[in-house]
C-alpha cells in the first residue's frame, strides 16, 4: 500500500471511530428507556429535574402524564409536537377522568423547559425538562427513587393538542432503576 493510500485509510478509520463515539454519546444522554408499542420514553434524573425524551411513530403530538389519581384525573401532562421545524410544548393538568387542560388556564404555571425536538420520517421526538417537585398546585410530585404511574400517548398525524390519542398506555415506572411494567 502506498503512503497516500495508507493515510486515506487512517483518516477514514479515524472518521468512523469519531462518528461511532458521537452516536454512542447521543445514545447515552438518558439513563433509562421504556418502549411501549410505537412510543419511547427515555429519561435521566438531573438534580431536582427530570430530563425526558419522547418519540413516537406519528407526525402528530406525543405526550406523557405522571401520577394520576384516577384515569387521567390529577396527572401532570406534558404534550408536544413539531410543526414547520418548531417544537410546541404544553404543560397540562388532568382536569377530569378523560380530560386535561393547560395549567395556565387553571391558575397554574407552565413548568416545562424545552430542550429540543424533531419530526422526521414519520417520527416525532420532543425533549424537555420538568421539576420533580414543582411549586405549581397542578403538578404532582414525581418520585425520583420510587414507582410512578406514567401515562404515554400519541396522536394521529395532526399538529394540534385537540386531536385525540391514537395510542395510549399506563405503566408503573421506577425512575431510579428503570424497571417498568404495564398496568392492568
Amino acid at each position: 500500500m502506498e503512503i497516500g493510500n495508507l493515510q486515506k485509510v487512517v483518516v477514514i478509520g479515524m472518521i468512523v471511530m469519531f462518528l461511532a463515539t458521537v452516536a454512542s454519546l447521543q445514545a447515552s444522554e438518558y439513563d433509562h428507556e421504556v418502549q411501549a408499542k410505537k412510543i419511547t420514553f427515555a429519561w435521566k434524573i438531573e438534580g431536582d429535574n427530570l430530563a425526558v425524551k419522547l418519540s413516537a411513530e406519528t407526525e402528530g403530538w406525543v405526550g406523557i402524564g405522571f401520577n394520576p389519581v384516577k384515569e387521567m384525573k390529577g396527572a401532570n401532562f406534558i404534550l408536544g409536537y413539531v410543526k414547520n421545524g418548531k417544537v410546541v410544548l404544553e404543560d397540562d393538568f388532568g382536569s377530569g377522568q378523560n380530560s386535561h387542560k393547560a395549567d395556565t388556564k387553571l391558575d397554574g404555571t407552565s413548568d416545562v423547559t424545552l430542550v429540543g425536538g424533531l419530526e422526521k420520517d414519520g417520527m416525532t421526538t420532543v425533549e424537555f425538562t420538568i421539576p420533580l417537585n414543582s411549586v405549581d398546585k397542578n403538578d404532582t410530585k414525581i418520585d425520583a427513587n420510587g414507582e410512578n404511574i406514567v401515562l404515554l400517548a400519541y396522536g394521529s398525524g395532526r399538529d394540534t393538542f385537540l386531536a385525540k390519542h391514537k395510542y395510549r398506555t399506563a405503566l408503573k415506572v421506577n425512575l431510579s432503576t428503570g424497571t417498568a411494567h404495564k398496568m392492568d
